[in-house]
């Protein structure tokens, strides 16, 4: 079998969905860990940074479960800070960890808007902890159709990305009339080692694969989540940092386009 080659995306002109059916976009830069982050005077500084758009500042105690080979499960607690634009039900939300900060949204307007956000909050940290370094980047969009679209997936997705729920050619072939829950799992080589991490798929409702980032739903729906990451380690510099995620949201995009049909954009309010 021949080895996989990077994806190759062409530039690609984004098409508007005023009905866009994004549930979440998150990026996340990792960078080793500064312990100085756990102390409320040193956040102070990278709070008044971005405190006119992310004004509510709570604190939250986190439990992750790492499990390797052959040993026991390790379970450790750590604290982050949350900065929102509202208390209650926020759309946009910066985390703030000993090793990590990250942008998320549940209310996605532009891709320059976005990503004018991020470099503010990647500025913020690089002046006020200087990391020595940032160890992974990532950058997630996670589309879910609900209601009519479900119904409709085969006129707004291509067939080949359905799988066994596309529209059969045999009329005797019904096997996906019967599913109640597929998920596709692919990870794609990109360019400069970058990878994409794809899941996508039906799901019934009141069910999710990663309740962290997308809530179940109380009907059926079919999601496409694209996450693209790095794991090269680079210097943290927040212009740096900003091409290499621009490069990784122009990607997803174009690789977006590739799985959807134009009946896609058009449902949501868009024109191919």
């Amino acid at each position: 079998m021949m080895e996989p080659r990077p994806l190759n995306p062409t530039p690609t002109p984004e098409v508007p969905l005023p009905r866009a059916p994004l549930e979440r976009v998150i990026a996340q830069v990792r960078f080793p860990p500064i312990l100085t982050i756990r102390d409320p005077d040193k956040v102070a500084v990278f709070q008044e940074a971005i405190r006119e758009t992310y004004p509510n500042l709570s604190q939250e105690q986190v439990h992750s479960i790492e499990v390797h080979g052959g040993q026991a499960p390790s379970i450790s607690q750590g604290q982050v800070w949350r900065l929102a634009d509202r208390a209650r039900d926020p759309r946009w939300r910066v985390s703030l960890g000993v090793d990590f900060v990250a942008l998320e949204t549940s209310s996605y307007d532009s891709r320059s808007d976005f990503l004018e956000r991020l470099q503010t909050v990647l500025a913020a940290v690089e002046h006020g902890f200087r990391p020595a370094s940032a160890t992974r980047l990532g950058l997630r969009y996670i589309d879910r159709l609900t209601d009519d679209a479900v119904d409709q997936v085969a006129e707004l997705v291509h067939p080949d990305v359905l799988g066994i729920i596309k529209p059969a050619r045999n009329p005797h072939a019904v096997l996906g009339e019967s599913v109640v829950h597929l998920m596709t799992e692919v990870q794609f080589l990109a360019q400069n080692a970058a990878r994409v991490q794809g899941r996508w798929g039906l799901l019934p409702a009141n069910v999710t694969y990663d309740p962290d980032a997308l809530e179940p739903v109380g009907n059926r729906s079919w999601v496409l989540d694209l996450d693209m990451y790095t794991t090269e380690s680079q210097t943290f510099e927040s212009e740096k940092l900003l091409t290499t995620a621009t490069g990784f949201a122009k990607c997803l995009y174009w690789l977006f386009r590739q799985m959807v049909k134009d009946d896609f954009l058009r449902y949501y309010g868009g024109n191919p």
